[in-house]
């Protein structure tokens, strides 16, 4: 009979120590959900706009460029006009000398 004794004084003990634990628990649990967490984002707004302006920034310098580049490939020509003036001058001569020729 000792040793029944002694296991349900043992889990009488156990469910004691288990019940404070769920109640401690259940303290925590309340305190948890009763604190509000106030978020300061006031830093990180800074942050977002600094990098805003420095984007704005750099897409201003993009569309600068492009610009100036799309310029460049309107003025772009694939021969120079003196390169086509000889061109004209010599086939006009090769004719000229073929009709005499012939003639």
């Amino acid at each position: 009979m000792t040793k029944l004794e002694e296991l349900t004084a043992l889990l009488v003990n156990e469910i004691n120590d288990f019940n404070k634990g769920v109640e401690k628990l259940e303290k925590i649990s309340e305190q948890i959900s009763a604190t509000k967490i106030k978020m300061d984002v006031s830093e990180y707004k800074s942050i977002i706009e600094e990098h805003q302006q420095q984007m704005a920034i750099h897409k201003d310098i993009l569309d600068r460029f492009e610009g100036r580049f799309n310029a460049k490939i309107e003025q772009a020509k694939i021969y120079p006009t003196w390169a086509v003036v000889v061109f004209i001058v010599t086939l006009l001569f090769g004719f000229c000398s073929i009709v005499y020729s012939a003639f």
